[in-house]
């Protein structure tokens, strides 16, 4: 197991370094101008000084050079003073990675303080939705005659069509405009200290809670029932039913843990993807999170943030398969990543 982790920890790694030049290139050449949300009147001398002042003037490699130093190796080590109360050299002549549109607040702050919000709808609909669908899959494949089958098909169907803004909005005209069932703003200045507050705080997460998992959901359990369906038609399984092993036995301890393997590529690999529908949905119901910011941050043309937030997606990404990989061994020893 060990080596395994290792193994892709040494190919993730220089990976992410070839994406972050990539970002970072892509961003430097991109049509855009930090000063373009200043009034008009404003000088061209002063805009330039300010270009200055922000690091534009300087050479495109000692820019990356000088941000992947604050973002690798100032930012972790600021982490470790602040969770475990130690000092590490001189903390206040040390450079971080600051926002250009906050008055030069760092990104890492400002990324801590929207990440809460995120994975408030983020967590918990990806929870939902694996337990949702895997049970839902496999009901649907080993029984595909049955109604729960059709009306899983049926939703699998509706749920994969419709994108999050048309599910979102929809939502909200039903349940927030005609019924004033739940908020139709997301309140991320709420804090859970009482019962009174938790409640608040589980209504006005229900809708973009909701929006997201009947997404995932609608993916996930048509992938499950295709992976149960395979399984199902195998010659262990034959010979598992011709042994007189009861049919829920031979479910749960011989083709689930099989049908797992494709289904675990889809749900690690998910996991990027779940922050993507988050950026969609933070917008639709107002939620003040990692969307949001990264939206204005590119309307400000904040590149910073920008770049910290991509490459935040990007560990997400190699951190997702990494994931994958060390799961796949534990749930089949006979798999093995070794070179030939």
């Amino acid at each position: 197991m060990s080596k395994i982790l290792l193994r892709q920890l040494i190919i993730a790694l220089p990976t992410l370094l070839a994406i972050s030049v990539a970002i970072f290139l892509l961003l430097a050449f991109s049509p855009g101008d930090p000063t373009s949300n200043l009034p008009p009147e404003i000088p061209y001398e002063v805009r330039e000084r300010i270009r200055v002042s922000l690091g534009l003037g300087q050479p495109l490699h000692v820019r990356y050079f000088k941000w992947l130093e604050q973002f690798f190796i100032n930012e972790p080590i600021n982490m470790i003073e602040k969770a475990f109360d130690v000092s590490v050299g001189n903390s206040e002549e040390r450079l971080r990675v600051t926002s250009w549109s906050s008055r030069g607040k760092p990104v890492v702050d400002l990324i801590m303080e929207r990440l809460p919000q995120t994975l408030w709808v983020v967590g918990v609909s990806q929870v939902l939705s694996i337990l949702i669908a895997i049970p839902l899959g496999v009901v649907s494949a080993v029984r595909r005659r049955s109604l729960i089958a059709q009306i899983s098909t049926i939703f699998s169907v509706v749920g994969f069509s419709m994108p999050i803004f048309v599910t979102g909005t929809l939502v909200i005209f039903i349940f927030s405009v005609r019924l004033n069932w739940f908020p139709m703003i997301y309140d991320t200045t709420l804090k859970v200290t009482d019962a009174a507050s938790l409640l608040a705080q589980f209504r006005q997460m229900v809708m973009p809670v909701t929006v997201l998992v009947f997404f995932q959901t609608a993916t996930m359990s048509r992938f499950v029932r295709a992976a149960v369906l395979e399984e199902l038609g195998q010659d262990y399984v034959r010979t598992a039913k011709g042994k007189g092993l009861k049919e829920q036995n031979v479910i749960l301890r011989h083709i689930l843990p099989n049908a797992m393997i494709p289904v675990i590529t889809l749900v690690t690999l998910s996991i990027p993807g779940i922050f993507g529908g988050a950026i969609i949905s933070e917008q639709i119901f107002r939620v003040n999170g990692m969307g949001a910011l990264l939206i204005t941050s590119i309307q400000a043309y904040d590149i910073p943030v920008i770049m910290t937030t991509t490459i935040i997606f990007a560990v997400l990404v190699l951190g997702s398969n990494v994931l994958a990989d060390v799961l796949y061994s534990l749930l089949d020893p006979r798999i093995r990543f070794e070179e030939s």
